[in-house]
């Protein structure tokens, strides 16, 4: 029997936050109807056909192709580490490894990627197929494959490639994987060879799913229906730079920043006063501010002027950004949420300040979860280093990509963040016959026909249109998001409707790139010096890279491919693309990207802050940081340690990764306990929350209570003044009403639906809605505080009565949740792990989801705090967000190094390997990290010989 799974423990996971019936399926009814009505449970699902996909993982395999033997050795929980004699022959072997563990995961990825998912799963995936079509994922990727990358990438991504289908070779479907043969019910799938461009495509989906403002840019534009600049404003504060500190305080920026202290830069684009301030299609500033919350301004989305009523001019334009919206939400994801909940730790202490005297590097990205994770632990040997074979790294890749993308090698460690900076920028087309208008002139689109086929159905032919400078039409992929723009409207700087707007997409990862070479010269960089040269390298997705070496050097830098945006214009709402002053202008140079080397202070922290202070650097990197909440918290717990006179260890780095207090708990709980509570009940609960340490153990029922009265507080400040394209309907539960009297009592429970609540989850990792309330919070009276009663609940005229009437709803919501006695409450009843495979595991038959999905585990964290088990208040309290790795990297000596993964390194089912390391990662606990071939042998299980 699977551990933890759903269905051996009866629990089943809470309504997230995401759109439910989505399109987004990878199942077919057929295989529902195929599986139920036809084949036998237990004759099918036998041990030997599930087992017959296990990799071989001791002897001896002929692999034809390499030129020497290769040594696979894997520790107690499968980990790889490979050693061969060139570099071709490790990156054959890495490709027949990845492939004997991870082969179908590999296989959904690619034909993701390509916009190719129709083929294995059939017509639900039309849809999704012709919006990746439209990205062109795996056509740049094959640009970048025969035109940027270097011949040394190609010839290693070549060996990748031969080792995977050395993998395939005469291998049946249901031999490589039991997913396979739950497919062929339905179709008569056979996957066909690897090929580099398959590996270089990948880039593509991590960099859509961490490629920063884009959403927000979309969801401003669709506030303008219904609030005023001050009000939207209020959503999106400024950065805190003087409470939570920038990344780079000590940095260099080369010439430039001499240059722009001394007022001599011309090159800067300003801080920029952005579109809102009544330019363009700003909207936001043509419109009445007023003081309540349904006035709004004109522009872009069609705002209502006072005393309008939503829905009027620009509902036309409004509906087709909504729409645009939902089908980026639809997608399957890659290595996120699709941009949103996405955030990450990384910070490197100076030896000065560690027990070693060499430093020490952690890393925890945090990314949706999913079954198997989405890193593949491994080491790459050459058995003896030099400049024919210079590769001796560990670390962590994806399956199906060469190298390691983050880790260590014999003197260098890095790690990497997403840096939240903007490289994507929606803008409004003016249509015109078969063109778009362009500063005057009529320009035809460039076009092209792809043709998706589809498992078990008819072949579709779509036509894809771009811009002449490559920027393609994404709302052309929803016939209503098409006709809506026919009647859109925006305001009077635009040009006459005439045939209706488009929206196009300008992305720098839809321009060929060379972050797969990057990949590789980092792998083999041994310096500081040649670690920011392989950085430059990786120009798409925008990350913060940190780094330590073992000459007790530790260091910052911020690459990609960065545009320059033309004065006025902060990339913060979508802009006209029928005047060309709204282009781009360029690319901030490398060498005028901000870096830290060695700072003073004695160490770096990155948790997608902002980067830089504005009055400091030239160039708008982004509007929309994270607000530092757990990079200040990771800040604090560090200066503290060195304001002790302490000295920093391995575990105080892992402590700080499994670090769980609330940073909102710290600035609410004081104004909650002063709220009078007559309702004996309703006290009982509050009484929870004196004395709390503002800690999220798993088992704090004073953590249940406190975020459950967050939630509530989001639902009734928030819920119902956005659009409600932007909130959620909040559940229905069965709960004690408001004027009851007596004590908790089950047969007086009443049926009541829940506000709306804000979709929580954002690209800064979720602390946004914290910077929201902790300004609002100082103005007792606001709007936003006010709710109208529902159902026996009174209405709120100000914070104080809205925070009473939260804390109300919150208790009797953990009532139904959780039950009537207090004492049986814990935060980890209500914060759950279930990881799903992301295929079948989602939607199919439920034996199969039997099969293949894992939980639920009862997680401590929380939303932005530095144990990062973020979750969505529009969905309840499960987890959505998760650390999806964490190291410590110790470069004193790297064998007491330490890691663990979020599952396991085998995507087979009933592989012991499957979630092996995930009971150990639910407790914060790291496993030993062998390095040194003396310490691999020691900790060897298995060895495998790949011969030519």
């Amino acid at each position: 029997m699977p551990p933890n799974t759903t269905a051996s423990t009866g629990d089943k996971p809470g309504k997230s936050g995401r759109k439910k019936g989505r399109k987004a399926r990878l199942i077919v009814l057929v295989l529902v109807l195929a599986v139920i009505g036809g084949i036998a449970y237990g004759s099918y699902w036998s041990v030997s056909t599930v087992r017959a996909s296990f990799p071989q993982t001791e002897g001896t395999i002929t692999v034809p192709g390499l030129s020497g033997p290769v040594d696979v050795k894997r520790d107690g929980y499968g980990v790889p580490q490979i050693y061969a004699d060139s570099p071709e022959d490790l990156f054959m072997a890495q490709g027949f490894v990845q492939a004997q563990d991870r082969f179908y995961e590999m296989d959904v990825r690619r034909h993701m990627t390509a916009g190719r998912l129709s083929e294995m799963f059939g017509k639900s995936q039309v849809d999704n197929d012709a919006f990746l079509r439209t990205l062109g994922w795996h056509r740049i990727a094959q640009q970048e494959y025969d035109k940027k990358l270097s011949d040394s990438t190609k010839k290693y991504l070549q060996a990748y490639t031969r080792g995977v289908n050395a993998y395939l070779k005469d291998k049946k479907a249901e031999d490589i994987s039991l997913e396979y043969a739950a497919l062929g019910f339905t179709s008569h799938y056979t996957p066909q060879p690897w090929t580099p461009v398959d590996s270089v495509a990948w880039l593509k989906a991590m960099a859509w799913d961490l490629r920063g403002n884009m959403r927000d840019e979309i969801d401003r534009a669709l506030m303008t229906s219904r609030l005023g600049p001050q009000q939207i404003k209020d959503l999106y504060p400024d950065y805190p730079y003087s409470r939570n500190k920038p990344i780079v305080t000590e940095g260099q920026y080369d010439a430039l920043a001499q240059a722009f202290e001394a007022g001599g830069s011309d090159s800067s684009s300003g801080s920029g006063t952005g579109l809102s301030s009544g330019t363009g299609l700003g909207g936001a500033g043509g419109g009445t501010t007023g003081t309540g919350m349904g006035t709004a301004g004109t522009g872009i989305t069609g705002g209502v002027p006072a005393g309008g009523t939503t829905g009027s001019a620009g509902s036309g334009l409004q509906s087709q950004l909504l729409g645009l919206r939902t089908v980026m939400q639809d997608l399957p994801t890659a290595v996120g949420i699709n941009g949103s909940g996405i955030g990450s730790n990384s910070w490197v202490v100076a030896g000065k300040y560690t027990i070693t005297g060499k430093p020490l590097l952690a890393n925890d990205p945090h990314l949706s979860p999913s079954l198997p994770g989405v890193w593949y632990q491994m080491g790459l040997h050459c058995r003896t280093v030099s400049a024919k074979c210079p590769f001796d790294v560990t670390g962590y890749t994806f399956a199906g990509m060469p190298g390691v993308v983050i880790g260590h090698n014999q003197a260098i460690a890095w790690g990497l963040t997403n840096s939240g900076v903007d490289v994507t920028d929606l803008y409004l087309e003016k249509i015109s016959g078969d063109g778009y208008l362009r500063d005057g002139k009529t320009l035809p689109f460039r076009t092209r026909e792809e043709t998706i086929k589809v498992a078990g159905g008819a072949s579709k032919r779509i036509v894809v249109r771009e811009t002449q400078d490559g920027m393609p039409l994404l709302s052309d992929r929803d016939d209503e998001l098409v006709q809506v723009g026919k009647k859109a409207t925006v305001d009077t700087v635009a040009p006459d409707r005439g045939d209706g707007y488009a929206v196009a997409l300008k992305w720098t990862a839809l321009e060929p790139g060379t972050t797969m070479d990057a990949v590789f010269a980092i792998d083999r960089a041994t310096d500081f010096s040649e670690f920011r040269e392989a950085a430059a390298l990786f120009d798409v997705p925008s990350q913060n890279l940190i780094y330590a070496d073992t000459k007790n050097n530790i260091g910052y830098t911020l690459p990609g491919r960065i545009p320059i945006r033309a004065e006025g214009d902060d990339g913060s709402i979508p802009a006209p693309g029928w005047d060309s002053k709204y282009d781009w202008t360029g690319y901030i140079e490398q060498d005028e990207l901000p870096y830290e080397y060695n700072p003073k202070r004695g160490y770096i922290v990155t948790a997608n802050q902002a980067v830089v202070d504005p009055d400091t650097y030239p160039y708008t990197l982004t509007t929309d940081w994270g607000y530092g909440t757990r990079s200040q918290r990771i800040t604090d717990l560090i200066q503290s340690k060195i304001d002790g006179g302490g000295k920093i260890s391995t575990d105080d780095m892992r402590q700080m990764q499994m670090d769980n207090s609330s940073e909102i708990a710290k600035l609410l709980v004081p104004m909650l306990l002063k709220i009078d509570i007559d309702d004996t009940d309703v006290r009982q609960a509050q009484k929870l929350l004196e004395g709390w340490d503002y800690t999220q153990d798993p088992d704090s029922a004073a953590a249940a209570y406190f975020n459950a009265v967050w939630r509530n507080i989001l639902k009734l400040a928030f819920g119902d003044k956005l659009p409600k394209e932007l909130r959620v309907e909040g559940e229905c539960l069965w709960v004690e009403p408001a004027d009851k009297t007596g004590p908790v009592d089950d047969t007086s429970k009443v049926r009541e639906c829940g506000e709306r609540a804000p979709d929580q989850a954002q690209p800064d990792g979720g602390d946004r809605w914290f910077e929201v309330v902790r300004n609002l919070v100082e103005k007792p009276n606001s709007d936003w505080w006010k709710a109208p009663a529902s159902g026996t609940r009174p209405k709120a005229d100000n914070r104080d009565q809205l925070f009473k009437r939260a804390m109300i709803d919150a208790r009797w919501e953990l009532t139904a949740k959780l039950g009537k006695d207090i004492d049986t409450w814990n935060w980890g009843r209500l914060h759950r792990l279930f990881l799903k495979n992301q295929t079948l595991g989602t939607e199919g038959p439920g034996f199969l989801q039997y099969i293949l999905n894992r939980g639920p585990w009862k997680l401590g964290g929380g939303e932005a705090a530095v144990d990062a088990t973020g979750w969505n208040a529009a969905g309840g309290y499960d987890v959505v967000n998760v650390p999806s790795m964490r190291m410590v990297v110790n470069l004193a000596d790297l064998d007491k190094s330490k890691w663990i993964n979020l599952t396991g390194a085998s995507g087979h089912a009933y592989s012991a390997h499957y979630t092996d390391q995930t009971d150990l990662w639910a407790k914060g606990e790291l496993l030993p990290w062998s390095y040194s071939s003396k310490a691999v042998d020691q900790s060897t299980h298995d060895t495998l010989v790949l011969k030519p």
